[in-house]
Parts: C-alpha cells; structure tokens; sequence
C-alpha cells in the first residue's frame, strides 16, 4: 500500500466517520501494523483514499470471521503483490449457501395457527434460542424462518403428536450430532484435498482460487453422502425395528408362522462368513430343521428298540 495520499485528504476524524470505524480503532489499526501510518503535513497528520480503502477491507474480513491477527497476514500478503482477490472469493465461496433453500417470514399469528392454534411463548423462545425463528427488528409479531423446511417438519411432527419440548430436545441431539459430521468431512478434505493449496500461511492469490473452486465442486457432496448414508441407515433400522416388533408382538389375525430369535453375535458372524450376509436366516433355517429331524429320528430308533428288549424279556 502506497503511504503517499493520493485523491481526497483526510482527517483521523474524516476517515472515522466515512469508514464507520473509530478514532480509537484507527490508531489501535497503526498500532498493530494493520494500517499505515498517515502522511505528516505541518501541524496535521493526513489520511488518503487508500486508508479508508484499508479501514473497510478490514471491517469487511472481520464481519467474515477473521481475526486482526490473521487479517494482518493477509494484507501483508497484499501489500507483498500476491494479491486479495482469490482470497476474498474463497471467503465469498465458503459464506455463500450451502442450501437451494430460502427464508421466508412468518407472522406470530402463522406460526400459532401452524402448531395448534395456542399460543405458546415458551416454545418460540425455545426456537429462537435454536435459530429455527429470528425476530425481525421493530416487529415483534413477525419472524423470519432461515429453513422453512425444518419448520415444515417440526409442524407435522407435531400433528402427530410429538410435544414441542420432545421436537426441540430431539433438534439439540441431531444438531450436535450433524456438526461433527461436518466438522469431520471438514478435517477429511482438508486433509486429502486442500492440504495443497492451503497451508500455514495465507495463500497465494492462485492457490485460493482453486481452493475457492474445490469448495464448489464438493459443497454438493456434504449433502448427497449425507442423503445417502442417512436413507441406508433409516432403511435398516426401520426394517429392523418392524421385525423385531412383528416377533414379539403379533398383531390381532397376524398368522405368518414366523418368529424372531436372538442369535449370539459370534455365531451369527461365524455364519455370515460361512454363506454370506444375505443367508443367514436361510442357513439357521436349514441347520435347525436338519437337528429336529436327526433328533426325531433318534427318538424314533429309540422307542423301537425299546420296544424289542420288553418284547425279548423271559
């Protein structure tokens, strides 16, 4: 950055007022080498276009996250010729949505009418508290709904008779649960993917763009192996539970002559790697009829011969 003005000069009280920032943060900025120091005209020190151009690079890197200390780093990378604009689109990338969807509003008297017709104040603070709702400033009687989709499953859920306070403790759970998922696909592509292009230091404005295109390229995957993973493990669980419930519990005129069994893991996994996964029931099946027909054989035999040693007694 140039410290020579250049254009319209200003004050430390002009640049606080055109930049939005104060007269303190201005000098805390020169202070920690965030901002260069202005040019010294008699008596007044003088601020160009450039600082203000700085002051709001700044703000805007904050506002994305970005700690002064890590902001320093890149504005050195700037000043050094290697350039903000890879680095400011991947920051645009990683920001953008990482959902088709989009928030609508709702008034208060929607959001009764939705979940009952009761009023019930608990409840929205509970989900303002989880970010399902935001209040909209000024008007207390209308919320903004980031996911309509979420709330949609809230609603039915609740028509189904599952009480507020169960949706909102079970959102808490899954919550928890999702954010290490992300947190892991996270470490896992930076491990495998971004490793090469994002280091220690802030990287080059090249490096960035193709950083800021790999997170396009994989920000549809987050949700497709999620999808997939959530639909096969809902299937087998599902699944499972119906043939479990169906062995202990037979509906009213359910006569289907089955009949679920626990089988020892060992076993079953010793049985799987005999015929498969697939043939296990199969298998036990088999195994089963043959003992009970071997031992009706046995007793059969038995009985007979039995019979001939009473039939031969003196």
């Amino acid at each position: 950055m140039n410290d020579e003005p250049v254009g319209v000069a200003y004050r430390i009280e002009d640049l606080a007022h055109h930049s939005g920032a104060t007269v303190r943060t201005i000098r805390a900025y020169q202070d920690r080498g965030l901002l260069p120091r202005p040019e010294r005209r008699g008596r007044a020190n003088v601020y160009a276009d450039a600082h203000l151009a700085r002051l709001r690079q700044i703000a805007d890197l904050l506002d994305r996250g970005y700690t002064l200390a890590s902001i320093k780093e890149l504005l050195e990378a700037w000043d050094a010729g290697r350039g903000l604009g890879g680095i400011l689109g991947l920051v645009a990338e990683v920001d953008g949505p990482w959902t088709e969807e989009e928030a609508v509003r709702m008034s208060r008297a929607e959001l009764d009418e939705r979940f009952g017709g009761s009023p019930d104040d608990a409840a929205v603070a509970v989900a303002v508290e989880l970010g399902v709702l935001e209040r909209v400033p000024g008007d207390g009687e209308v919320y903004l709904v980031p996911s309509p989709q979420e709330l949609a499953v809230a609603a039915e859920l609740y028509a189904a008779g599952v009480p507020l306070s169960a949706i909102s403790g079970h959102l808490r759970e899954l919550r928890d649960k999702v954010e290490h998922i992300a947190s892991r696909f996270l470490e896992f592509t930076t491990e495998h993917v971004f490793a090469r292009c994002l280091g220690e230091h802030p990287p080059s404005d090249a490096e960035a763009t193709e950083a800021a295109s790999l997170v396009r390229r994989l920000r549809p995957l987050t949700r497709q192996t999620v999808d997939a993973e959530l639909a096969r493990a809902m299937r087998l669980f599902a699944n499972r539970y119906l043939r479990d419930q169906l062995g202990t519990r037979q509906p009213h005129g359910l006569t289907d002559g089955t009949r679920s069994v626990e089988l020892p893991v060992a076993t079953t996994r010793a049985v799987e790697a005999l015929v498969g996964a697939g043939q296990v029931a199969a298998f036990v099946t088999a195994a089963a009829e043959r003992e009970v027909q071997a031992r009706t054989l046995d007793h059969l035999a038995s009985n007979h011969n039995n019979h001939n040693i009473v039939d031969e007694t003196p």
